[in-house]
């Protein structure tokens, strides 16, 4: 505040009316210089409904596939939330799988028919999660399911391409595959 003005009174500012000029050119060749009309304010406040409107649309279609994208993963973590459970008690299967092949198979002693039952338990288990074992012995070698860990040459009983032994047993946990099976493929 200047001491000029009292306290009391309000500040006025004043704005010098703006004034469009012509060219001489322009106008003395007849071509009318182009004039900015008047807008109608309820034009231009429609106009901004407008655009306000889609652009709620415009976010509201991304909040629509947010949510849709949110869901799915949610239903996954929820359809494959038992693989890393699954995936440790098919460490177990492995061992004791390892255990029973010292095992004869006529051998009725108490260690051999726990180990069976521990075997069948853990199986039955597993399968009603949804694990499943992957057939590869006799199939085409599949990169997607399967590790090739030795090549023979083909024969008249293995076409090149085809899984002649299993080494270790491959599992898939619902559509998902857990471990790889590691198998011989006939190559050439």
């Amino acid at each position: 505040m200047s001491e000029d003005t009292p306290a009391d009174e309000p500040v006025e500012e004043t704005v010098p009316p703006v004034v469009e000029e012509v060219p001489e050119e322009a106008s003395a060749e007849g071509i009318e210089a182009p004039e900015e009309e008047e807008r109608d304010p309820l034009e231009i406040a429609l106009e901004r409904a407008e655009f306000a409107e889609k652009e709620i649309a415009y976010r509201d279609a991304e909040i629509q596939n947010i949510r849709k994208r949110m869901m799915a993963e949610k239903a996954e973590v929820i359809q494959y939330g038992g693989m890393g459970l699954a995936r440790r008690m098919l460490t177990i299967l492995g061992d004791v799988d390892r255990a029973l092949t010292g095992i004869e198979g006529d051998d009725e002693s108490p260690v051999a028919q726990g180990l069976r039952l521990l075997r069948n338990k853990l199986w039955h288990e597993l399968q009603a999660d949804g694990v499943t074992a992957i057939e590869a012995k006799g199939q085409v070698f599949d990169p997607a399911r399967m590790e090739a860990i030795t090549m023979i040459p083909p024969s008249e009983h293995y076409a090149a391409g085809t899984v002649v032994d299993v080494l270790e047993e491959g599992y898939m946990y619902k559509t998902k595959v857990v471990t790889v099976a590691r198998v011989v493929v006939a190559s050439e």
